[in-house]
């Protein structure tokens, strides 16, 4: 997996469970939080004002599970852009210890362009693609 761009963030106490290791739920939100740190890297959204152009609702998430992360550790959060369809386009994660070099957890998303006003997907619009196939590694 080739990445565009890179999260870091670090495990809080409340994304552990009782066996003291990240709840399974909150890798979905570590996918979230890289896209929409990439988002905002590239469109400079904020979500305040909206998203700029058709909205982007997400399809389907998939998370598969390596190895335990831990209250504390420093998590990298890599999105590589998998491919972009007519009106979707798709997001590989892996979500790697920063700390230890260690697969924790690995993932994709389908995002579906979406015009609510109509109630139905529309096409990636020409900038957006182009935008999406910018590499851009930030944290």
């Amino acid at each position: 997996m080739e990445p565009i761009f890179i999260h870091r963030l670090d495990v809080r106490f409340r994304d552990c469970d009782a066996l003291g290791h990240v709840n399974h739920a909150v890798y979905f939100t570590y996918m979230e939080q890289a896209r929409f740190k990439h988002w905002r890297a590239l469109w400079d959204f904020d979500g305040r004002e909206g998203f700029p152009g058709p909205g982007i609702i997400l399809a389907r998430a998939e998370c598969d599970f390596r190895s335990p992360a831990r209250y504390g550790e420093l998590l990298e959060i890599r999105l590589a852009l998998a491919g972009i369809g007519r009106t979707s386009f798709t997001y590989d994660y892996e979500i790697v210890s920063a700390d230890d070099g260690r697969l924790v957890a690995t993932g994709r998303t389908v995002q579906v362009v979406y015009d609510y006003a109509a109630g139905r997907p529309v096409p990636v619009p020409d900038e957006m693609r182009e935008a999406l196939q910018r590499r851009l590694v930030a944290s």
